[in-house]
């Protein structure tokens, strides 16, 4: 991709909101942690600098050598960034007497700036954190304060160096996108050609001199990112392609052939696997959640290096892997740790040969859909639900059975044709069933029950980065613990999730 804007990563909770701003005006980006971004900056025509959890006065605190791009590149400094900016160049970082957190309105702005074009005064700001900035680094000009905050944003006199204490990526930030938006368009004229459009021209122009005439397995769930990857493969490569459908044993109700059904007539070449028994024997027993993930992970390359074996002169495994997967699987020194591996992020072990190509690698979500769109792939298939690799496993708390799986395969089903029957489906971001690991007392007839407990969870969300409970209607909810209740047998509790993410993640595993 040219044209790139850079993001450094600093820890920060809202580090990924920052690209998906940047990206909603058309401008390819990218994150990097700030110990470990690229040694060739030339395709770069800005960089932005996230906030942190730590304190710049802290001996731990992130220290990057900028020297490659200060002065040499538009930068923007935000909340951490910005403090940062000033405590090594000449200006006083100090523990601020108020708590600068939460919403602020701009008192001053300074005029004739185009950092500011367009945002007027008293616009609406949200600041967090705990120091604040008491002088300005050398060089620094003042553009802005709130009642509180004296130096809100500054430049440096002489540089495409701006800094904010404010969080301009929040929706808070009532004129967040049009700070952004200055910045990146007016000051660093980054051209705004990133377009499902021109992403699917270079993608495809790319893979095609990846691959050449070398054949490519790639491995379809009927979910929406792997179906993307394949329509999108099948235009770069054509018949080069060879899809498979692994049943995992972990699938939804009925998915493994309704999903081979649905495949029909897109013009791709699917092979479907019942491996159903081989996964759910190697998951016998076990309970932690990222041993699950590795040994479904680890079973899925040896059942696609077995099938690879049967074709000759395959020499790539394509994978769904999109951005979140991407940012998630990263590990940052610090704050950023590891939230949880994914079984298609990491690359392959030394025995199988074949080399991995994953086309929607750097796309959030969102972003899948449209060139999903711009590919003349149906709506309907483009609206399903985000679906886990891992499957019902990740929804099974505990260990995993045959009858565990029956179990959640019969709720989910009911909650989500009720989503749909209701009219509320496509109102979902993302929405399942999880069997807990307990039991609870109930009355059925005149009987005493201890039977299993499930729990309902829907979100709703643009990329899965963040994501808020969806206050479903009581009467629905009503009805489907109902039919739960009566129709599946070894249930007789029915639960709703309402936390959001953060603090929880939208997985219960």
């Amino acid at each position: 991709m040219q044209h790139n804007v850079l993001i450094l990563d600093f820890g920060s909770q809202y580090t990924q909101l920052i690209a998906r701003r940047v990206r909603e005006l058309n401008i390819f980006c990218e994150i990097f942690p700030y110990n470990h971004f690229p040694s060739d900056l030339s395709s770069y025509k800005a960089v932005i600098l996230s906030g942190s959890p730590f304190s710049v006065r802290a001996e731990d605190a992130p220290h990057p050598d900028l020297s490659q791009i200060r002065g040499k590149l538009p930068m923007l400094a935000v909340c951490y960034g910005a403090q940062y900016l000033a405590h090594f160049a000449g200006g006083e970082v100090a523990p601020s007497n108020i708590r600068e957190y939460g919403r602020a309105n701009l008192s001053f702005i300074k005029g004739e700036e185009a950092f500011f074009d367009g945002v007027h005064l008293n616009s609406q700001v949200w600041m967090s954190h705990s120091d604040t900035i008491k002088t300005m680094p050398s060089n620094g000009v003042r553009l802005a304060s709130t009642k509180d905050v004296e130096n809100a944003a500054y430049r440096i006199d002489g540089e495409d160096t701006y800094a904010i204490q404010f969080h301009p990526e929040v929706y808070h930030s009532t004129d967040g996108k049009q700070i952004l938006e200055n910045f990146l368009v007016k000051i660093a004229q980054v051209p705004q050609n990133f377009t499902p459009n021109a992403f699917v021209e270079e993608i495809v122009a790319e893979m095609q001199e990846k691959i050449g005439d070398d054949k490519v397995v790639l491995g379809l769930s009927g979910g929406v990112d792997s179906t993307v990857a394949a329509v999108l493969l099948h235009k770069a490569i054509g018949k080069n392609l060879y899809c498979i459908f692994v049943n995992n044993g972990l699938l939804r109700k009925n998915e493994f052939e309704s999903v081979l059904e649905q495949y029909k007539g897109m013009g791709l070449n699917v092979k479907g696997v019942d491996a159903s028994a081989r996964f759910l024997g190697e998951l016998a027993g076990i309970e932690d959640p990222e041993t699950k993930r590795k040994t479904i992970g680890r079973v899925f390359i040896e059942v696609f290096d077995a099938e690879s074996h049967l074709l000759e002169g395959v020499k790539f495994l394509a994978q769904g892997t999109i951005y979140p997967d991407v940012i998630e699987s990263v590990s940052v020194k610090g704050p950023s740790a590891t939230i949880k591996s994914h079984h298609n992020v990491g690359g392959l072990p030394d025995f199988m040969k074949l080399k991995v190509v994953e086309p929607l690698r750097m796309l959030f979500k969102d972003e899948v859909r449209r060139v999903g769109a711009t590919l003349g792939i149906s709506a309907a298939l483009l609206g399903r639900h985000p679906f886990p690799g891992p499957g019902l496993s990740i929804r099974i708390l505990g260990d995993i059975t045959p009858e565990k799986v029956r179990i959640l395969q019969e709720v989910d089903y009911i909650f989500i044709e009720g989503l749909k029957s209701h009219g509320l489906y496509d109102k979902v971001w993302q929405a399942g069933a999880i069997l807990l690991p307990v039991n609870s007392v109930g009355v059925m007839g005149d009987e005493r029950t201890y039977e299993k407990v499930v729990a309902l969870r829907a979100v709703e969300s643009t990329d899965g980065m963040t994501a808020d409970w969806v206050h479903l209607p009581y009467e629905f909810l009503m009805t489907i613990s109902n039919e739960i209740i009566n129709k599946v047998k070894g249930v007789n509790r029915v639960v709703y999730d309402i936390s959001s993410k953060p603090p929880a993640t939208i997985e219960w595993e």
